[in-house]
This record gives structure tokens, C-alpha cells and sequence, in this order.
């Protein structure tokens, strides 16, 4: 068995902004820590070898302090190659009160023969507040590769004051079934969670949006809302586009840069 290559992030509130107070990875992760003009900080993970290759374990802990804003994403896609033994990743929040994480990596994207396990888990105080997604897509379609990986199996956990508010698993397996056909015509799927108060206005007119609204015949992007507390919100979207459903994403999100004091997707549009 491989060993886990251990990440950290400690972020810190220090006047009236957020300081990244701690960073550490072993190889092959890497933690970049770019400056941004607003009062969060931000970080970016990534891989010395451009992804997941077979047998990598990484696990990240992310710490932010009271009152402390940051935004974590990914220098780009995750990659998942073929990887007979299968590769793993953990990543494991604690957001203390009155603090707010930003979690929005880029698609993870499973090559043919890739195995995959992911595990999310948010640990969140009071009034501490979140945004996730996470994003997987059918791989390199071009290259005759869609939806051809193995096995991917994709966790998140929401804890609050050691309740658990949401605890899943999504399980995507080829010994259940051709994926692709299974699939369809959708070339992406999605997660959204939005919890706490600092994404109220977000979470209540995404909800208002979604809450009655028709599904459309052949629509090219289909999404559904629950909630599983009165300050947590679940979103799940299907769409016939990668491109569509990250652009769907972000402009669900378009109140989050305001927020953070600086737009971390300007820069990458």
C-alpha cells in the first residue's frame, strides 16, 4: 500500500482580513497561495504529475479560523488516470464560527481505467457557513474515452456541533453496467451545498429559482434543490456540457466574489 501524501491549509482572520497562517504538502501535492485584493485568502491545489497517477493517496486538512473568509480551488482539472490499484483523495474542513470556506475545485475528470475514490467531509461550527461543489465529467470524449473509467465513488459529509446533516456516496461502476449508456447524453454531474449564514441570500434565491420550476423536454441542463436544514441546500445538476454546467455554477455562485472581496474566476475566464 502507497503512503498518504499529507496537505494542510490554517486560515487565520487578522484584522479585517484572512491570512493563510499555515501551508505544508508532501509530493506530489503542491498548495499555491496567490495574493487577491479582497479581505479572504485563497489557495490552489495541484499535482507534480498533472494528476492522479495508479496507487496516489492524498489526504488535505483545511482549518479556517474564526471570522475568517478563504476560497479553495484546484490550478486546474483532476485527472484520474488509469490506475488499476485505484487512487484516493480526502479532504477533511473545519470552518470555526463566524468563518465561511469557499470549496469549488476544477472537474475531476476519470481517464479510461481510472479508479477513483473521493472523500469530502465539512466540520462546521455554529454559524459557520460553506460552499461546495464538485464536478465530475465523462473524461477525454474526444479520444473515444467517455465515461470509460472504472470505478469512481465520490463522498461528502456535512457535521455540525457533531450532528451530520448530510453523509453520501456517489458510486459509479462499470460491473453495474455500461456507463455510458447509462449516462446518456449527460457529459457532466454536479454537486452544490450551501450552508450557514453568510450564503442566506445565495442559497434562499437559488431556491426560489428552482422550487416549482418544469423540467424542460431534452433540456441540456437539468437541476433539482433540497433541504436537508433550514440554513442547508443541496443542488444537483445533469448537463450535455462541461463548459455549460461550470458557467451554470458560477453564475448560481455570481454573489460569491462580493463576498470574498475579489473574483478568483475573473482572472481564469
Amino acid at each position: 500500500m502507497s503512503r498518504i501524501a499529507q496537505g494542510r491549509l490554517w486560515f487565520e482572520r487578522a484584522g479585517a482580513a484572512t491570512v493563510l497562517r499555515d501551508a505544508y504538502a508532501e509530493s506530489p501535492l503542491r498548495l499555491l497561495t496567490p495574493r487577491n485584493h479582497g479581505a479572504a485568502a485563497w489557495a490552489y491545489t495541484a499535482t507534480l504529475g498533472g494528476g492522479f497517477v495508479d496507487g496516489d493517496r492524498m489526504r488535505l486538512r483545511i482549518s479556517v479560523g474564526a471570522g475568517a473568509r478563504a476560497f479553495v480551488s484546484t490550478q486546474g482539472p483532476t485527472r484520474i488516470y488509469r490506475s488499476p490499484r485505484g487512487c484516493e483523495s480526502e479532504t477533511v474542513a473545519v470552518v470555526e464560527g463566524a468563518g465561511a470556506l469557499v470549496l469549488a475545485p476544477d472537474p475531476t475528470a476519470c481517464f479510461a481505467g481510472a479508479r477513483y475514490l473521493q472523500r469530502t467531509e465539512l466540520q462546521l461550527a455554529d454559524d459557520a457557513s460553506v460552499a461546495a461543489w464538485d464536478i465530475l465529467t465523462a473524461g477525454r470524449s474526444a479520444r473515444g474515452e467517455r465515461w470509460a473509467f472504472e470505478r469512481c465513488a465520490l463522498g461528502l459529509a456535512l457535521r455540525r456541533r457533531g450532528e451530520t446533516l448530510l453523509d453520501e456516496s456517489w458510486l459509479l461502476d462499470a460491473e453495474h453496467g455500461v456507463l455510458g449508456d447509462r449516462l446518456g447524453r449527460f457529459e457532466a454531474l454536479a454537486t452544490l451545498l450551501l450552508a450557514g449564514p453568510l450564503f442566506a441570500p445565495v442559497r434562499e434565491e437559488l431556491r426560489a429559482r428552482l422550487d416549482g420550476r418544469p423540467v424542460g423536454a431534452r433540456s441540456r441542463l437539468l437541476e433539482s434543490a433540497s433541504a436537508l436544514a433550514a440554513d442547508v441546500l443541496v443542488v444537483r445538476f445533469a448537463a450535455t456540457s462541461v463548459e455549460e454546467l461550470t458557467h451554470a455554477l458560477r453564475h448560481r455562485l455570481a454573489a460569491v466574489p462580493a463576498l470574498l472581496g475579489d473574483d478568483p474566476w475573473a482572472r481564469r475566464a
